[in-house]
């Protein structure tokens, strides 16, 4: 498949998968509340990653659930944000030193905010977007710190979502 057509396919089920993660969001949402939906959502989250990590090492070519050096990390996390984190989504995934994983949204972009924005719930909406990468870096066995700390959408108090995964191995 031409490098062109393999992104084009990757966002196509990227926009599928997130339409439907926002209307399971959605429903949750209007059948049990915001606070039973925020729980329900990263339960999920936290159930389908280590599924996600082992499919994508395994997708990968690596050596399951041996991930040790921070270029093995890397290696890892740059093939999954080619497959999960399209340009849609308006976040960067960059590696500014050893050791560390920053995060950036345009500003008032993140598909997420735009989404809970747009049902009502922004205020609320606990994010599910870091919590999956920190689940991630749990599955991987990788211990981290984060900051800052994400609970409720950073963009209701900040121009932007921006922050550093400083990861110990």
């Amino acid at each position: 498949m031409a490098p062109l057509e393999k992104k084009r396919l990757i966002e196509l089920l990227n926009k599928c998968w997130m339409t439907h993660d926002g209307m399971w969001f959605y429903h949750c949402f209007q059948e049990f509340g915001i606070q039973k939906a925020n729980k329900t959502n990263k339960a999920a989250i936290r159930s389908l990653a280590s599924i996600e990590v082992s499919r994508v090492e395994a997708f990968l070519g690596m050596e399951q659930g041996n991930i040790e050096t921070f270029k093995e990390f890397k290696d890892f996390f740059s093939g999954a944000s080619e497959l999960f984190i399209p340009d849609f989504m308006n976040a960067t995934m960059s590696f500014p030193r050893e050791n560390v994983l920053h995060w950036e949204f345009k500003s008032k972009e993140c598909f997420a905010y735009k989404g809970m924005r747009r049902i009502g719930v922004i205020h609320e909406y606990e994010c599910g977007v870091i919590y999956r990468i920190e689940c991630w870096m749990e599955s991987l066995g990788i211990k981290y710190d984060v900051h800052p700390k994400v609970k409720r959408c950073l963009m209701l108090d900040h121009t932007g979502c921006s922050g550093d995964f400083t990861l110990s191995f």
